[in-house]
């Protein structure tokens, strides 16, 4: 792949604060929205007189768009620049945000989130690549952490802000309030986020970029539909044999290409593969978990919307306190012990979230979900850290997206396969299946079915730690023969 010889003398670290800002706001409301409208669903059913299996497209059909371009925008700023990419995308989804709150059917609902979801996905993919160029190499952990926890509280902070407002306004203001922010943001960006344009002739991979597509929407879909039809159903496996067929196509387009949409070598870096991994894990295992919990502290539990959402403010705030501080401690001792740590933190949370009962309380439901928030803090930002900091600087817009695309496949990914799991072991110890769902079931099943969901986020997060472990071990050996190669050199230098 040819250089994109970006000039980042012309980077102003004065202003890197303002451009964490102006960053943080599109980040913070791209992410958000994947998870905001989850508390609101059962207003959404009674409000448009529809089905929970229709409703739940206004989340899916956003996180699907939103996955299946961002490594395609990634690419694209690669070669424009980010700052144009990023600001349109600002735009769009400010314009999508107005047109939700003004749908007054689900099916122009969906179509506007649809739009919205084109505008994140611009937000989203290239806001890290952004902040790690606006940062001078020494502070990029502590700028990362930042940003992550942005990324991870709005993911988590969904429910409890969707709460207060459907209890206070209605579900129309869960798009509304993007707005004000938007108009604040995009001056910003415009002002303070440096515009770096590559030099030289790029071509972008039209080949790689519809099958990778294409391969992303067969798998989203097929673990969309799958939790609403089960894996075995013949147009699902259909769909998972379209992602096989065309992953392998993109994988053969990408190495004839000159210029591929991502360059494989990437993948080489067994930790950064091991980064990306265990990302990929953690947003499953929260994603999946943070969307099964609304129902059970309403139904479940008895609690309205606004104090379930009030419930759920544990997990943010504990990794807004924790992510800037891990982040600022890997630019000092190195991301690999603290993102195990993290993990270990997250096992001990899923553990405890797992004996969740029909008589928890409400200081019982915090204490178990304090580690949960203390583990995601502690892991997000030095895993981002590690993952940036691997990236070549001409191909930062596509380690971003990669970056991103985990959390959002994650997301979609938990959603899918947790729920399929709630769902089908609270059919098992109800002893039927109910054709409105789940949700109909017995209050004892739901929560047996949820006390076997944490325990696979269990099993789940199990496998990160001890993909983190192998990988600090893998570090330190590599280290380890750095030092003995630098000793051996010198001593037959001396000898000489």
């Amino acid at each position: 792949m040819k250089s994109n010889n970006i000039d980042h003398s012309k980077i102003d670290y004065r202003y890197k604060w303002y451009v964490m800002a102006a960053t943080g706001m599109g980040i913070f409301l791209g992410t958000i929205d994947g998870s905001i409208v989850n508390i609101t669903l059962p207003t959404m059913v009674e409000y448009f007189e529809t089905s929970f299996s229709t409703i739940q497209w206004v989340v899916l059909v956003y996180l699907l768009t939103v996955s299946t371009l961002m490594l395609s925008v990634g690419r694209l700023a690669d070669i424009k620049g980010k700052k144009p990419v990023y600001t349109v995308g600002f735009a769009v989804f400010i314009i999508g945000s107005l047109l939700c709150g003004l749908s007054q059917t689900v099916q122009t609902l969906i179509a506007a989130r649809v739009l919205q979801g084109i505008g994140a996905s611009m937000v989203m993919a290239l806001g890290m690549a952004i902040v790690t160029e606006s940062f001078p190499p020494e502070e990029r952990g502590r700028a990362l952490g930042l940003t992550g926890a942005i990324v991870s509280i709005g993911v988590v902070i969904g429910p409890t802000l969707g709460g207060l407002i459907v209890e206070h306004l209605s579900w129309h203001w869960i798009f509304f309030v993007n707005i004000p922010i938007g108009l604040i943001g995009i001056p910003m960006i415009i002002r303070f986020v440096p515009d770096l344009r590559p030099t030289g002739h790029q071509r972008f991979d039209f080949a790689g970029a519809i099958t990778l597509l294409l391969c992303l929407l067969c798998l989203l879909l097929g673990l969309s539909l799958g939790q609403e039809r089960g894996f075995t159903d013949s147009p699902v496996l259909l769909l998972f044999l379209g992602f096989l067929v065309f992953l392998a196509l993109f994988i053969m387009a990408e190495r004839q290409a000159a210029q591929p949409m991502i360059d494989l070598a990437l993948f080489k870096n067994v930790l950064l593969r091991t980064n990306l991994i265990t990302g990929f894990l953690t947003f499953v295992t929260q994603a999946g978990s943070i969307f099964l919990l609304p129902f059970y502290l309403q139904n479940s539990l008895g609690y309205s919307a606004q104090q379930a959402g009030f419930m759920m403010v544990v997990v943010p705030i504990c990794l807004g306190i924790t992510a800037p501080i891990s982040g600022a401690l890997s630019d000092k001792i190195g991301t690999r012990p603290i993102t195990a740590l993290g993990l270990a933190f997250l096992l001990v949370g899923y553990i405890s979230a797992s004996t969740l009962s029909l008589e928890t309380t409400t200081l019982g439901y915090i204490l178990r979900f304090i580690p949960v928030g203390l583990g995601v803090g502690i892991f997000q930002s030095p895993n981002n850290s590690a993952v940036m900091g691997s990236a070549p600087k001409e191909q930062l817009g596509v380690v971003s997206s990669l970056l991103a695309i985990t959390r959002t496949l994650g997301q979609t990914t938990g959603i899918a396969v947790l729920g399929a799991v709630w769902a089908s072991r609270t059919f098992f110890y109800a002893g039927q299946v109910y054709p409105g769902g789940a949700t109909d079931a017995p209050f004892a099943a739901q929560v047996s079915g949820q006390h076997d969901t944490f325990i696979l986020a269990v099993i789940i997060t199990s496998a990160s730690l001890v993909l983190a472990i192998m990988a600090l071990v893998r570090e330190r050996n590599m280290k380890k023969l750095q030092v003995e190669s630098i000793s051996s050199s010198a001593g037959e230098g001396i000898g000489k």
